[in-house]
Formats: C-alpha cells, structure tokens, sequence
C-alpha cells in the first residue's frame, strides 16, 4: 500500500508542522555561547568587554532579521530555510575551525563577523518558520507560538546534553554541531513547509486543539527527560549513549500525528463508507487576511458616486488596532512602542543573563557551568510552552488581555534579579531557572500579541522589527553594563585577559536588570489597559462562532 499525501491535506499540514518543530528544536544556537565563549577569551586573550561586545555581535546578526522579514513576503518558505541553514553552516563553521585550532585565530573584527552571521541564521530559520505556521494555524496562533518557542528554549540544553553526553562538552565539538545539525534540518524542513489554507471548520479546529495537546505533552517529556539527565550527576559512556539515543526518538516522536492521519485517510479511502471530512483543497488564495476582530475596512484611493459615477479622492486612514497594519503604520501607533520597550526590558536582560552565565558561574566559584545553560533553556521552556496555552485558554473563557502575563513576568524576572545579586548559596540555580522561566513567557506571549494588535498580513516585518530588541538589549546590558561594570571590579591576567572572583562582580548589573524589569511590569500593565477593548471584541467574536457552529450543528 502506498501513502501520498498533499501539500494542502491535513496530512501534508502537519508533516510541515513537525519539520518546523524540528526546525525550532536546533534554532536555539544563538543562546549558547556560554558553552564556548570561555574558549573564545582563553584563545583570543580578551578582556571581558571584548568578549561580551563578540555576544553582542551575535545577537546584533538579529538586527539583520529585517531582511528575512521582508523576504517572508516574497520567497517561498523552502527558500529562506536554505539562506538560514548555509548562513549558519558558515558563521559556526568558520568559529569552529578557529577553537578547535584548524587555523590560527583571526582578527577581532572578522570574528565579530562570523558570529553575527552565526546570529543572524536564526532569524531566516523563525521567519520561516512562525510566519508560515501561525498563518497555516491561526485560529490557535497562542498553542503554536508556545510550542514552537518552548522548543526554541529546549535547543540549548538538547545541543548541551548531547555534546556533554558523547563528547565530554568539548567546545570545539560543541561548534562542529550547531554548524552542521541546523544546515541538515533545514534541508529536510524544505521538502514538507509550505504555507496552506487554515482550517475552515470547527471539526477542524478542534482537532487542531487534540494534536497540539500531544505535541505539548511530548514536548514536556522530552523537558523533563532533559532535567532529570542534568540534575542526576556524572554519567558512564554507555548510559550516555543510551540518553541520547532515547532523545533523539523523542525528537522523532511528533511525527506519530501525520503518520496516524496518513493510516486513518488511507483507510477512509477504502472504505467508502466514510464522509470525506475536513479537506482543506479549498479555492482560497494562500496569503489570505487574517479575519480581525472587527469587519475589514477596505482602504480604496477612490470611491464612486452613484449619483454621476464621478470618482472622489478619499485619504486611506491609519487602521486601529486588530487591523493589518504596514510597519510604517505599526511604528506611528503608542502601542507598537509600549510593546517594543517592554519587550526590551525583559529579553535585553534576559539575554545578559545567558551571554555571561560562564562568567557568573565562575566568578561564583562553579567550574563547570553547562548545568545553568541547560537550566536555563528547560525552564524557559516551560515558560514558553505553559504561557502559550494558558493565555490562549484565559483569551477565550474570559477576555484576559494577552501583554497581562507578560507584566506578570517581568515583576517575577525582577525578583530574580534581586535573588542573584544577593548571590545567596544556590541563588545561581535558582537565577537560571526564574530567568528561564520569564524569557521564556516573554518570547511566546509578545509573538502572538504582536499579531493581534498589528494583524498578519505584514507580520513577518513587524516580528523583525520587534525583535530588533534582542541585539539593541544585548548591547545595552551585556555589552556595556555588564561589560563595563565587570572590568571594572577584575584583574588582569598573566595573558592580557582578565577575571573577577567574587558575589560583587554582578551585583550592581543585577539590581540596574531589577529596575528595568520593574519599568517593563509598568509598561505592560498600561499595554494590557489598553488593549482591552481589543481582546473582548476577540473574547465576543469566538464566542459568537461557536454558538453558531453548536446551532447549525
């Protein structure tokens, strides 16, 4: 018997799905330089405000992402995975050839490069991969965003765990791997993402529903699998194999739902007793608007007047929020720039935390700091994955604004900041799982709200711009705060580096992180006032489709 299935079947819908997880589950090599950037300082002799300027560089490769948003609106998705995927291949490439001394070191400034292309790849990768989805799946666009970042966050310690498990956490290695695993993943994800028409019905949707349940239990398994590993001490080779042989399958899994639609279609074809039920090879253009909460307006530069059918200028007025929005009409509203701020206080800090957790860890006495990376990548995690579903949940039982629980983690986040800079013992455990946690909430709840309030139709752009935060964060706080403020408090090395020992090397970075949380809280609790019109109107429309759904039915 042979299987074939169509791009536009619910077959072909969620084998595109499963290919963007995979895609997601090793796009998060941007957040760990930690892993090496203690290699990177040691080989190029640099100073601390050297080597968080080279995190820096990474995350200003982000900067670019304006270019794969513009591009998400006029190549296919398989185009820009492969610019992502050979972008990456080359920036890890080249950084790998370097610390594993296949050739010698090479200027500061080319390797700064190297890294921002190395960052850049990412943004080619989640472009691809968010835009295409959350329009193939839009009516559940918090479930998609939470799965899709929650595997973002477990990249880190699935790249972690497995270079730590086979290869002893050999950095060079470490490099070898995110240059080749993302290019391979990439070239598999083009042959199955494509962008398609969103489910017409609400049979449809609700199967939606049941099978980003499985994927989000898998998903929390594969978490927990992850912690269990890092928490329960050294391991023996055999066992180590064995981990990530297991990790690998889980991985694997979510391919069980295409696979069982594919048995399931086949056997309804043979049957013919069965109502072809919930085919999606409907006559809709694949670019369609997102259906707002509000009737679309249609912007015409001219109406006609019935009366002698002589055409008036009329001026296209600026769309209110829940209508599409171009980025020139996005930037010109408050609300674009409350969110923009808000979202800078928690990932800039939170990026800071990330970049310059090797050097926490050792400044606190801790040698090996792989386990905070991983730490840091489960809970964030499980910030993504929860706060996805759980403002979904709250959006359509009770109106809740979705930029609430963002508020909700920045005056956690803030917390945090405090529990670190006291350095406490074990406050570093307890530091890496809060930022986790808040970083996570953070990326998958401000990626749907952007949607909602400046609609899909431009949401690639407007995602890039958004995230423009992650470099501009990364050089205001670990770039120059933590930068500055670390040199400050070291001593030079035999080596012309330098290093600090000691609670009082991050304090103060800690508590400047604190303030800005608390400003981002403000923020967020004036955008959540705000836009509560928006999200009872959203609250009202769901309701009304399915009490017309439940009648007709």
């Amino acid at each position: 018997m042979t299987f074939v299935f169509s791009y536009n079947s619910p077959v072909g819908k969620w084998l595109g799905f499963v290919a963007a997880v995979w895609v997601q589950a090793i796009s998060g090599n941007n957040y760990t330089f930690s892993n090496y950037s203690d290699a990177l300082k040691s080989l190029m002799a640099l100073t601390q405000l050297q080597l968080n300027n080279l995190s820096v560089a990474k995350d200003v490769g982000k900067a670019f992402g304006i270019l794969a948003g513009l591009a998400s609106d006029r190549l296919s998705t398989p185009v820009i995975l492969f610019i992502g995927g050979v972008e990456g291949f080359i920036g890890y490439g080249v950084q790998w050839l370097v610390v594993s001394g296949t050739i010698k070191p090479l200027p500061y400034w080319v390797m700064c490069i190297f890294l921002c292309m190395g960052g850049n790849s990412t943004t080619w990768m989640n472009t691809a991969v968010l835009v295409t989805c959350i329009r193939n799946f839009r009516k559940n666009r918090g479930p998609v965003t939470g799965i899709l970042k929650g595997y973002v966050g477990l990249s880190t310690a699935i790249f972690t765990d497995i270079c730590s498990a086979l290869f002893s956490s050999d950095p060079a290695t470490f490099l070898l791997i995110l240059a080749v695993v993302p290019f391979s993943v990439c070239l598999a994800a083009i042959v199955f993402l494509r962008e398609i028409p969103p489910s017409s019905t609400s049979a449809e949707e609700k199967e939606e529903v049941k099978y980003f349940g499985v994927i989000n239990i898998i998903a929390v398994i594969i978490a927990v699998y992850l912690l269990v590993f890092d928490i329960s001490g050294t391991h023996g080779k055999v066992f180590s194999q064995i981990f990530a042989a297991i990790l690998l399958v889980l991985i694997a899994s979510p391919l069980f739902i295409p696979i069982h639609l594919m048995v399931k279609n086949f056997i309804r074809e043979n049957s013919e007793n069965f109502d072809v039920e919930g085919n999606t090879n409907v006559a809709e253009p694949l670019l369609c608007v997102e259906e707002t909460v509000t009737e679309e307006v249609e912007k015409k530069e001219t109406v006609v007047v019935e009366e002698n059918k002589v055409p008036v200028a009329v001026e296209k007025r600026q769309p209110v929020i829940g209508e599409d929005h171009t980025i020139f009409e996005a930037i010109r509203t408050l609300d674009f720039w409350i969110l923009f701020v808000s979202f800078l206080c928690g990932v800039g800090t939170g990026l800071t935390v990330m970049n310059n957790l090797g050097q926490m860890g050792l400044a606190l006495g801790y040698v090996d700091v792989s386990i905070f990376v991983s730490l840091t990548s489960i809970w964030g995690f499980f910030g993504r994955i929860i706060s996805g579903s759980v403002s979904e949940y709250f959006i359509k039982k009770a109106a809740v604004p979705r930029p609430i629980w963002n508020a909700a983690s920045q005056i956690l986040m803030a917390v945090g900041y405090i529990c670190l800079a006291m350095a406490m013992p074990g406050s570093l455990y307890i530091g890496s799982i809060v930022v986790g946690i808040c970083y996570g909430v953070r990326l998958a709840i401000s990626v749907p709200a952007a949607s909602e309030l400046f609609g899909l139709k431009y949401y690639g752009l407007i995602y890039n711009v958004l995230i423009l935060n992650l470099p501009l964060g990364s050089f205001l706080f670990s770039g120059l705060l933590a930068g500055l403020l670390y040199d400050a408090q070291a001593t030079t090395t035999a080596d012309g580096g330098n290093t600090c020992v000691g609670a009082h090397c991050y304090r103060l970075v800690f508590i400047v992180m604190a303030i800005a949380c608390i400003i981002g809280f403000g923020l967020d609790i004036l955008l959540s006032i705000r836009t509560r019109s928006l999200y009872g109107k959203i609250y009202a429309s769901r309701k009304a489709n399915k009490t017309s759904t439940t009648i007709l039915s």
